[in-house]
């Protein structure tokens, strides 16, 4: 497979990190490059290694979870996006403006689900597994950095509701996964 491939699968696979990372920078008060770059670290860390993860595991494991991965991925960010739908109509403090390493790490794993998938399918193309990993994971690194710093210009606009609007992204993401699974996308 060639680099170019594989730089494409990369973008494909850090789009649900990208979106995350939109609304994650939505919530900054003041904008933080020590956050930004944890919260983009995370995404791009458990993007390769979910990759890398796939490979290792390879087929045998991924029977196992191809069944479910996608309700997995879907529960866990409905629940966080419900919650900050439900904060924000509580006035409360949204769960994505902590940017806990709780919350960081959910996301990454909701967001990197596929990335196993993609591993299996490497290791069936006979793929040596550490440069796409790597490009995956530099890749989502990127672009979710990009996004954490597009949110946090975004949630400047003033009468908006972000973390209304963040926690809606989550869960259209989260039904994305699911439909795409589900039916087959």
């Amino acid at each position: 497979m060639g680099y170019f491939s594989i730089l494409l699968i990369a973008v494909g696979l850090s789009m649900d990190s990208l979106a995350v990372c939109i609304s994650g920078g939505i919530f900054m008060k003041k904008f933080c490059i020590r956050q930004s770059l944890k919260m983009a670290l995370i995404m791009g860390v458990f993007q390769g290694g979910m990759t890398l993860l796939g490979w290792l595991l390879s087929i045998r494991f991924s029977r196992f979870i191809q069944d479910f991965d996608h309700w997995i991925a879907f529960i866990l960010l409905a629940y966080l996006g419900g919650k900050m739908i439900y904060e924000s109509l509580c006035k409360e403090d949204s769960t994505l403006a902590s940017l806990s390493n709780r919350t960081l790490l959910a996301l990454g794993i909701a967001t990197s689900i596929d990335a196993l998938a993609v591993g299996v399918g490497l290791a069936f193309l006979k793929t040596n597994i550490l440069v796409p990993a790597l490009i995956i994971g530099v890749t989502t690194f990127l672009l979710s950095l990009s996004g954490v710093c597009c949110g946090f210009h975004f949630g400047k606009i003033k009468h908006l509701n972000v973390e209304f609007l963040g926690g809606l992204i989550l869960i259209f993401i989260g039904l994305k996964i699911l439909v795409e699974h589900t039916l087959g996308y």
